[in-house]
């Protein structure tokens, strides 16, 4: 029985990338085909965000609505059908420290590269909306504490791997030093990588990725609380992850609700679409003939 290599586990390729020092843009999906438009246009890294799930998947704001349970199985079809490896949002780990232990198991059972817990209260909110608030220091590190420790017995037990990436929405209730001194703790804990949410400075930014020796992710939301930086900014003031969460999400919802306008009042709407081929392409209709010449009993000429 053949067995995969350990350094071809998504983990370790995300480490691997990590290793090269060379800022990830990362664009973010809510679907497997969204991620498999990332994968053919080049990009080495994916994230599925809370927020175009909750909305693509169950049409609700990212409120705290949606559930592990359905966060988990979209992120397995995500994962089945790339090869790079994805990032998944896990949100608070969805109650205390022991639901945060099977978040982190159940992510990396779904093939996540890894998995972002965060120190909102429930139910979370979007980190550029209102109403969000964070928990104490203590459940904090504790959520951070259980999904290192959940990693270390899934090493131990069955040789599995997921990074972990901590997120401190503190900035927006306690200001930045608070969110600074609970990132440091992250790391100190054992966080692959840390997220300060929604600095509202580029100096602000600066100072998140010169204080803690660490890498860092940069939450690049159109129209949100931090500035949009050019890519080779943000590479210079220290980021190693550059997410876009809602670039795709929001852009399909354009051109969706154009197309319909369109179709509503019979308009000429054939600039909007892709050709049939291309669209067999991208799903995958090509790749599935290809495999199918391979055996003689499914072939249909």
């Amino acid at each position: 029985m053949s067995v995969t290599p350990p350094f071809a586990t998504p983990a370790n390729r995300l480490r691997e990338l990590l290793a090269r020092k060379k800022m990830l843009v990362t664009p973010s999906c809510f679907d497997a085909l969204s991620a498999k438009l990332i994968e053919q246009a080049g990009f080495d890294v994916a994230f599925m965000s809370g927020f175009a799930v909750s909305g693509a998947r169950l049409g609700l704001p990212d409120t705290g609505l949606i559930s592990y349970a359905e966060m988990a199985e979209q992120g397995r079809n995500i994962c089945n059908a790339v090869r790079l490896p994805v990032i998944g949002d896990g949100d608070t780990g969805y109650g205390n420290a022991m639901n945060v232990k099977r978040t982190v198991e159940g992510y990396a059972r779904a093939g996540f590269a890894c998995v972002m817990i965060e120190d909102q209260l429930a139910p979370k909110r979007c980190g550029h909306t209102r109403g969000k608030a964070v928990v104490s220091r203590d459940e904090a590190f504790d959520r951070i504490k259980a999904a290192v420790d959940m990693r270390q017995e899934m090493l131990e037990r069955t040789g599995s791997d997921i990074l972990i990436m901590a997120r401190t929405d503190a900035r927006h209730e306690h200001g930045l030093a608070e969110a600074l001194a609970r990132a440091e703790k992250f790391r100190d804990i054992g966080a692959d990588i840390l997220f300060v949410e929604a600095p509202k400075t580029e100096a602000e930014m600066r100072e998140i990725c010169r204080s803690i020796p660490s890498p860092h992710m940069a939450n690049m939301v159109e129209g949100g609380e931090t500035p949009i930086l050019p890519q080779d900014v943000l590479a210079d003031i220290g980021y190693m992850v550059a997410l876009y969460p809602l670039t795709l999400m929001s852009s399909a919802m354009k051109a969706m609700s154009e197309a319909l306008a369109r179709l509503k009042t019979d308009a000429p709407r054939d600039d909007l679409l892709l050709s049939f081929a291309e669209v067999r392409t991208r799903v995958g209709f090509d790749d599935y003939y290809a495999e199918e010449q391979r055996y003689a009993s499914a072939r249909r000429d």
